[in-house]
């Protein structure tokens, strides 16, 4: 459940969100009519008098209207004034470290007074054809040293897309330099004026937006903020240790749906609800709702739209890891080779139609007790801590197709619907374990509150409550390599009962690991599959990031 945390500074807003309707206009030049530019910045650049910012090139030492670079992102999008570049361009950044804040090079119009309102002026709305591309160096060589840009001295964001479309931002390091909490209530909070910032990204009435290679990380509230969206696209993004949450969908008005097609390919969600220190990246003081904190890796107000997770981790949130309960206005969710864990709450929620396949949820969501100070008991499998949380409208079909799930919450699996709507379980390892929610008990198979129909079509089921078994179902030990929350482990055993037992013809055509299906397997991964040729492999792309404490 997402819950807005908005924070007045002192009974201020920040002087652009007030200013706001005023320069909506500015910046958004005239896109299509000139020829789109390309600017550079880098850390030997100069500033707007000494450069022209049209060349990838360091600042001679002298001179004026030199080509070379500027020395700042500042340079091209200054905080509350207009941007030096239209609507169209490409700006490169050069590697290299950028405070985004007062005392920047290009800040001469923040003050001290409200160093909150110190963040680049908004960027200027492209077209369909020619989008404005904000871009670290090394953004088409795999993006192996992205530039960081920090923020400090309380800055409200980092990039801000208010009524701005078409735009891509790729290839960036963005946090701060702070290891605190906007407003933590165990300890950890923030001091005024020092080396943090709010959000990584604050967006509303945006569209065409693509988000690749960003890295949003140990933000003081939130990595990103953004609501009214329509067509967006995450690819390798990057949302961890965000002190409130990673990505909320609530913009604090009656509307914040969305709409279009929001897609998530290739990303990590993980620790939001946790402080990230400064420089070493470790995880602490993290927080949940029982001290006033959210913890949601993505949670969003009432929404619409098409929302499809490829190839994802979402893992170690301290409260959901995928809320998406408040899908409505004809919207759906697709889930695809997504790896949750260790989430507090719930590891997914859905809402309307929906499909889940390919995915490994382990629910464990007992994980952070008696490791952080300040988690509380209450924020340990918050939510009766049910694996995968589903919601139907009438009419409504929900599919959950070739995933493995273990759950030490109340339930494996909790559902809501109505007479006309349709959930159905084709090819699931479904693992329960002690319940961790009071009642000393196994995990439930599947508890609804509602009337939808349900289905069974060759699951492997154990350990559940009561030894639950739908027909059609094989019962008893699936003989997975680890069902062990200490290294969970998906892979059949060479004797598993779940080799060759699937329903073949609902069986995806590949599996968890993107490896081809030929006598499908029960559960997300196959034994026996071979290379796909195609596509992307969580466990590869994360190696190095899917770390537990």
């Amino acid at each position: 459940m997402t819950q807005t945390s908005q924070f007045s500074f002192g009974g201020r807003a920040p002087r652009a969100l007030l200013a706001g309707a005023f320069l909506v206009f500015a910046g958004l030049g005239a896109a299509g009519t000139v020829e789109a530019a390309t600017y550079y910045v880098r850390t030997d650049g100069g500033d707007a008098t000494q450069c022209t910012g049209k060349s990838d090139a360091r600042y001679p030492g002298s001179g004026t209207n030199q080509a070379c670079a500027w020395k700042h992102p500042f340079i091209a999008l200054p905080p509350g004034g207009s941007p030096r570049i239209a609507g169209g361009d490409t700006l490169i950044v050069g590697a290299g470290s950028y405070m985004m804040g007062i005392g920047a090079p290009g800040a001469t119009s923040c003050s001290s007074s409200w160093s909150y309102d110190c963040f680049m002026a908004r960027i200027p709305s492209g077209t369909t054809s020619a989008p404005t591309r904000i871009l670290g160096k090394g953004y088409n060589t795999g993006c192996s040293a992205p530039p960081e840009l920090w923020g400090t001295g309380q800055a409200w964001t980092i990039f801000d897309l208010r009524a701005r479309s078409n735009i891509e931002i790729g290839c960036f390091d963005v946090t701060d330099h702070d290891a605190c909490i906007q407003g933590h209530g165990g300890g950890s909070s923030c001091s005024t004026g020092g080396k943090w910032a709010a959000r990584g990204i604050y967006a509303e009435d945006s569209s065409n937006v693509k988000l690749t290679d960003l890295n949003i990380h140990g933000m003081a509230n939130k990595g990103i903020h953004a609501g009214r969206l329509s067509n967006w696209t995450m690819t390798r993004l990057t949302l961890r240790a965000n002190g409130w949450v990673g990505w909320d969908g609530d913009i604090g008005a009656d509307n914040s749906s969305n709409s279009g097609n929001m897609t998530f390919r290739e990303s990590e969600i993980a620790w939001n609800g946790c402080a990230e220190n400064y420089p070493s990246t470790s995880i602490h003081a993290c927080w949940g709702q029982q001290l006033g904190g959210y913890g949601d890796g993505l949670g969003t107000h009432r929404t619409g739209g098409h929302w499809l997770f490829e190839d994802t981790l979402i893992h170690h949130n301290t409260s959901d890891g995928l809320d998406l309960l408040y899908m409505a206005d004809g919207g759906s969710v697709t889930l695809r080779r997504v790896w949750a864990e260790g989430n507090a709450g719930n590891q997914i929620k859905t809402n309307g139609q929906a499909r889940i396949e390919n995915s490994v949820v382990v629910g464990n969501c007992g994980y952070f007790d008696g490791k952080f100070s300040t988690m509380v008991s209450g924020d340990h499998c918050r939510a009766m801590g049910n694996a995968i949380s589903i919601g139907l409208f009438a009419n409504d079909t929900v599919d959950v197709v070739n995933n493995t799930i273990s759950s030490e919450g109340d339930c494996l699996v909790f559902s809501g619907g109505t007479s006309s709507s349709k959930l159905n379980f084709v090819n699931n390892v479904m693992i329960g374990e002690r319940d961790r929610t009071g009642s000393g008990e196994q995990s439930c198979l599947h508890y609804t509150q509602g009337g939808e129909a349900v289905s069974w079509d060759k699951n492997a089921v154990s350990g559940v409550k009561n030894g639950t078994c739908p027909s059609g179902s094989l019962c008893g030990s699936p003989k997975i390599a680890s069902a062990s929350y200490a290294g969970f482990d998906p892979m059949p055993a060479s004797d598993s009962p779940l080799l060759n037992a699937a329903n073949a013809s609902k069986a995806p055509s590949v599996d968890y690991y993107n490896k081809t299906r030929s006598q499908p397997d029960i559960g997300a991964v196959e034994r026996n599959g071979t290379s796909s040729g195609g596509g992307a492999v969580p466990d590869q792309i994360f190696a190095n990031g899917f770390q537990a404490i």
